[in-house]
């Protein structure tokens, strides 16, 4: 009698991931881009030294002036501009190219992760960063003897519409990064900004610039959102001004995110 006995046969399986959902998927990019942060402070530190130096620089030297053009409290008139130079153009652009250029994004593009949520989890930490780099620019005006004429709630919709901006802008960054995969380019999207932040209202207020300047500055989105952050300090709850702020605000957006999300559905068809 035979003793020979019959393995049984193993059958082969291939193992798949299971995607872990959008939500969860938003937030592990979130906290990685998060905890990237403190590793980079060349990337955070001029943001914020470069505005407050403006900023003591403008007070300074221009109140006389600005007095004879109307404006009762310059100090309070420049902290928008502070925060606005402070925010836009920061984000997590130049991780997104060091993810490209390393590999590491074209792996995660293997994985059942949601595409979205590659690019609006970097976003989420940069709504938390430029929100995070207003409170010192707002620090050193409370201390120069700033008010909010609407009070604490009037600081928190400040911060909401600073943050805001700074994520609106972020799509041109990102776009760049996912069309280029370029350090440099990235690094001179801010570039950008400078026609918005010279050819506006930042150093005198509507009334006072004349000429093309004054054609240019009306159709400037940066203008009305000058005019909303300046009105939460100086003048009190301004419904008209704090709409025109949050419009102009929705049509940057509009743009840069309709850019960047084209680029990333580029970049991932790539691969």
């Amino acid at each position: 009698m035979s003793t020979e006995r019959t393995t049984p046969a193993v059958r082969q399986e291939t193992v798949h991931g299971r995607p872990a959902g959008f939500w969860r998927d938003l937030a592990s990019v979130a906290i990685r881009a998060l905890r990237q942060i403190p590793r980079e402070p060349e990337a955070i530190i001029p943001a914020l030294v470069i505005p407050l130096f403006f900023f003591v620089v403008n007070v300074g030297a221009l109140s006389d002036v600005a007095s004879m053009a109307g404006i009762g409290d310059f100090k309070a008139f420049q902290i928008p501009v502070a925060i606005v130079f402070a925010v836009t153009g920061i984000s997590r652009a130049s991780a997104l190219v060091t993810d490209i250029t390393g590999g590491y994004f074209d792996r995660l593009l293997l994985t059942p992760m949601h595409r979205t949520s590659l690019l609006l989890g970097l976003m989420v930490a940069d709504l938390v960063l430029v929100v995070a780099l207003s409170v010192p620019v707002l620090a050193l005006g409370f201390a120069l003897g700033v008010d909010f004429a609407t009070g604490v709630p009037g600081v928190l919709v400040f911060l909401l519409l600073a943050g805001f901006w700074g994520l609106a802008f972020t799509g041109f960054p990102y776009a760049i990064a996912l069309r280029t995969g370029n350090p440099a380019a990235v690094s001179s999207s801010f570039l950008l900004f400078f026609p918005f932040a010279f050819l506006t209202t930042s150093f005198l207020p509507l009334d006072a610039l004349t000429g093309w300047l004054a054609t240019i500055a009306v159709y400037n989105p940066v203008t009305y959102l000058l005019a909303a952050l300046r009105s939460l300090i100086m003048d009190g709850w301004d419904a008209t001004a704090l709409w025109q702020g949050v419009a102009s605000i929705a049509a940057v957006a509009l743009v840069s995110f309709t850019v960047a999300f084209r680029a990333l559905a580029g970049r991932t068809s790539r691969n």
